[in-house]
This record gives structure tokens, C-alpha cells and sequence, in this order.
């Protein structure tokens, strides 16, 4: 917010600025408002899940066309994230908006507290009626007196400024992934890091089901 209120200033006392100038508190303001949108988003729906009241509208999706759609949104390529993506399994039960920024904000975590020299794993697999969506790094790893911890509203771990934002994307995601009938679950990487695991029903008919809340 200061960001744009500093911008648009700059850009209302604009004599003898430069064109690029001009074009760089726009680009400015514009970023600065973008980034407080999604945080308002965030707030309202942190309080929606806290409220129980959080919109879901599940129907039969694909699991390996939502995971491709995270990682191109995150701008990640092959030297950052491994996909191990089942070919067989069936389609979920999900609410593909929601599963969307689940995956985006599990996945930006995991790429965040990753060495540089190792890359994210995504794998898909069946479990009985579930579909399990594992995003695994090979971080420092979360000790298990802290994991409750980690999907609290503003907890940040490891981090030491406010450049990472307020520390909503696990809390927003455990709620996102419980309002649908899931779970996500942390647990540790064989070797060293953390897994998060996504569990979530498989579609159990040919027919979409809608409106389910």
C-alpha cells in the first residue's frame, strides 16, 4: 500500500518526468495494488475457512492438469520441479479453483526452502479411494513438535523479513484442501526435508457433481 500511495504521489507531482520514469511508477503502483489484492483475497478467505463458511464446487477433475497448471503459474521449469505424475490414475473429486492455489502456494513453499542444486518432486498416485498428490523438497525439514505450527495464520518459518508475504499460504491451504474432504499432511523426506502430502477422494461416478459445499 505505501509502495502505490508512493507511486501515484509521484506520478500527481509528475513535471519534467520522463516518459520511462512515468512508466515506472505505473508499473509500480500497478504491482503494489495487484500484491494488496491478493492479500486482501487471502484475509477474506482465511476468515471464511475460520468461519466455516468457505464456497467449494467439486466436480470429476484431472490431477496431472492442475499440477501443470501450478507449475507454469509459478514460472518453474524442469531444473526446478521433477514431475512423477501417474498416468493411470482416475480423475479426482476436487474443486479445481481451490486445488489450484493449494498447489501453487505448497509448491512455491517447497521451491522456496529448497538447496539450489535440488529440485521439487510432484508425484500423483492412487491409495484405496484417494488420490495422493506429494510435493516432496529437500529442505531443512519441519520437526514434528512445529508442523501444527506451519498451517497457523502468519506463521513464517525461517524467514527473516516480510518479503515472503504474511505467512497465509499453509493455513489457506490445509483449509482449502479440509473444506474440499481432504487432507494435507506434512511428513519427512527420506534423506532430509519435508513431503507434503494431499490426500483427496477419487471421483466415484461418471457424472460431474456440482454445488457441493
Amino acid at each position: 500500500l505505501a509502495s502505490a500511495v508512493a507511486a501515484i504521489g509521484g506520478l500527481r507531482g509528475s513535471h519534467g518526468l520522463s516518459a520511462s520514469d512515468r512508466e515506472e511508477l505505473l508499473a509500480t503502483a500497478d504491482e503494489s495494488l495487484a500484491t494488496l489484492s491478493t492479500l486482501v483475497t487471502d484475509l477474506l478467505d482465511v476468515s471464511r475457512v475460520q468461519a466455516g463458511v468457505l464456497a467449494v464446487s467439486s466436480s470429476r477433475m484431472d490431477a496431472a492438469g492442475c499440477v501443470l497448471a501450478a507449475v507454469d503459474e509459478l514460472g518453474l521449469g524442469p531444473s526446478d520441479v521433477e514431475l512423477a505424475l501417474d498416468p493411470d490414475l482416475p480423475p479426482l473429486h476436487a474443486d479445481p479453483v481451490l486445488l489450484l492455489r493449494v498447489l501453487v502456494n505448497v509448491i512455491a513453499n517447497a521451491h522456496r526452502h529448497s538447496p539450489d542444486d535440488t529440485r521439487v518432486i510432484v508425484s500423483t498416485s492412487a491409495l484405496g479411494d484417494r488420490a495422493e498428490i506429494r510435493i516432496i523438497d529437500r529442505g531443512e525439514g519441519v520437526s514434528p513438535e512445529r508442523r501444527d505450527r506451519i498451517f497457523q495464520p502468519f506463521q513464517r518459518f525461517g524467514d527473516t523479513d516480510n518479503t515472503t508475504g504474511l505467512g497465509l499460504g499453509l493455513a489457506l491451504s490445509r483449509g482449502f484442501t479440509e473444506g474440499m474432504g481432504g487432507t494435507l499432511t506434512p511428513e519427512d523426506t527420506p534423506g532430509g526435508g519435508l513431503t507434503m502430502v494431499i490426500s483427496l477422494p477419487l471421483a466415484a461416478g461418471p457424472r460431474d457433481t456440482e454445488g457441493t459445499e
